[in-house]
């Protein structure tokens, strides 16, 4: 199965953190689950952690190896997943959300998060 990670399904899983529902840290964990993370949340850990409203466990570049480390392959941003969030309804406000369920309508992807707030749009969220 091919699946996208919520900015926070991708932390709590390198962090090995416990608020990681049974269901998602298998979902992530199974290697035959194709993993992807959005370069969306990539940018957002960046900006979160130059702020310093996250803390990283290592500088930022060195952090972002993870990815690699456990195969997450990085989904890139395309025109196409801008023209769906051009037509989503504003069920969710937060941008980088609302390019996650555009990637996940347009790549016909289900979301590994724990945000309730997904719901309202027509995707598949495992949590």
């Amino acid at each position: 199965m091919r699946l996208l990670l919520d900015t926070h399904s991708f932390l709590w899983f390198v962090l090995g953190d416990q608020r990681l529902s049974t269901l998602a840290v298998h979902a992530i964990g199974d290697i035959a689950n194709d993993r992807c993370l959005s370069v969306a949340s990539a940018w957002e850990i960046a900006i979160k952690a130059n702020l310093q409203k996250l803390r990283l466990s290592a500088p930022f570049p060195i952090f972002m190896e993870q990815a690699e480390r456990n195969a997450i392959d990085l989904l890139p941003v395309t025109l196409e997943h801008l023209n769906v969030v051009f037509t989503l309804p504003l069920h969710h406000r937060d941008p980088f959300d609302r390019l996650l369920v555009a990637q996940a309508l347009a790549e016909n992807l289900p979301i590994v998060s724990a945000d309730p707030l997904l719901d309202a749009y027509p995707i598949t969220r495992l949590w």
